[in-house]
């Protein structure tokens, strides 16, 4: 009997997780409010911490969902090439690590060391920010800009539209958003449904 009521509460996690509604979170439009995360690297990091930033990737990510898998070394990409013009990538992974022990703080370290990471890995210790971002996803994008009332949301959603095979992406939704705001132009497509694991919590 308690095996089957554990079963059925592991059940019910996931489903609600796969069903979080995004509303509650940030709109574009919305200035994103700060935070102080832990670093692979045992630091904590705010976004304030980049006084020259023009603005950030923020990416919830994960160490073992296939999709955020997938997509580490765009994200490697995304970061050699913005990251000097001002758009750093802040990754941030989510989940609860006792339903998902791949996402454990020393297994964050080992995907940092093993792939190189040139961006801060950081934990949402509690989950509390990434229903402030209202993500539901990993990965799942906010990308931000600086502005003189804050960090302004600008894009919500997907990296590109093409998960499985980078060489078949027609459009590269986050590059497109960056560049925009790089060049002072409006945002053609500012939000976009991210594709990828349901966050655990």
């Amino acid at each position: 009997m308690n095996i089957l009521k554990g079963s059925l509460t592991i059940v019910a996690v996931v489903v609600l997780s796969a069903f979080t509604s995004v509303s509650n979170g940030y709109k574009v439009g919305d200035m994103a409010t700060d935070f102080s995360l832990e670093n692979v690297d045992g630091t904590m990091v705010s976004l304030s911490d980049y006084t020259s930033a023009k603005g950030f990737i923020v990416i919830f990510t994960s160490n073992v969902c296939p999709y955020a898998i997938s997509y580490e070394d765009r994200i490697l990409a995304l970061n050699r090439k913005y990251a000097p013009q001002g758009y750093p990538i802040i990754a941030i992974m989510p989940n609860n690590t006792a339903l998902q022990p791949g996402d454990s703080m020393e297994a964050m370290q080992l995907k940092a060391k093993k792939k190189a990471y040139t961006f801060p890995y950081l934990i949402d210790q509690g989950q509390k920010i990434y229903p402030q971002y209202g993500a539901t996803k990993t990965p799942h994008v906010f990308v931000l800009q600086k502005t003189i009332a804050g960090n302004q949301v600008k894009y919500i959603g997907a990296i590109d539209d093409n998960y499985q095979d980078e060489t078949a992406v027609k459009t590269k939704y986050v590059e497109n958003a960056v560049e925009a705001l790089l060049s002072g132009k409006s945002i053609e497509q500012t939000e976009t449904r991210a594709i990828g694991c349901s966050i655990k919590y």
